[in-house]
């Protein structure tokens, strides 16, 4: 069956959340919005595109870091509203040059920091 992007749930301003994991660890990387534009890029070019939500464009990670992320796998959940990106990713995740963008944890009511920049 061909994957039709239309067939996709998104939200009111034509978004659609895409957790990006990295491949070979399995480690969640990022979140990061993305629209149907930004999704058919990823596919057409397997370079993850997101739209950026601050900047109202579209967003080639990597693209000013040289951190890219070269798209494996690309994942629909069961309400056809959420994606999962499987990576591989070229340096940190982060731009705080930490490997993930989920670095803190709250414990015992703390934020505690898990992971340091890299670098």
């Amino acid at each position: 069956m061909a994957f039709d992007p239309a067939t996709l749930t998104y939200d009111a301003n034509g978004l659609i959340p895409c957790i990006t994991q990295d491949e070979r660890t399995g480690d969640v990387l990022m979140f990061a919005w993305m629209n149907a534009e930004s999704l058919a890029v990823t596919l057409d070019t397997a370079r993850m595109t997101y739209w950026s939500r601050s900047r109202q464009a579209l967003w080639v990670k990597g693209e000013t870091s040289g951190h890219v992320q070269k798209l494996r796998d690309l994942r629909l959940d069961c309400d056809r509203d959420c994606l999962l990106a499987l990576v591989w990713q070229d340096g940190p995740a982060c731009h705080t040059h930490r490997q993930t963008c989920f670095y803190t944890a709250i414990r015992d009511g703390a934020e505690v920091e898990l992971i340091k920049p890299l670098g």
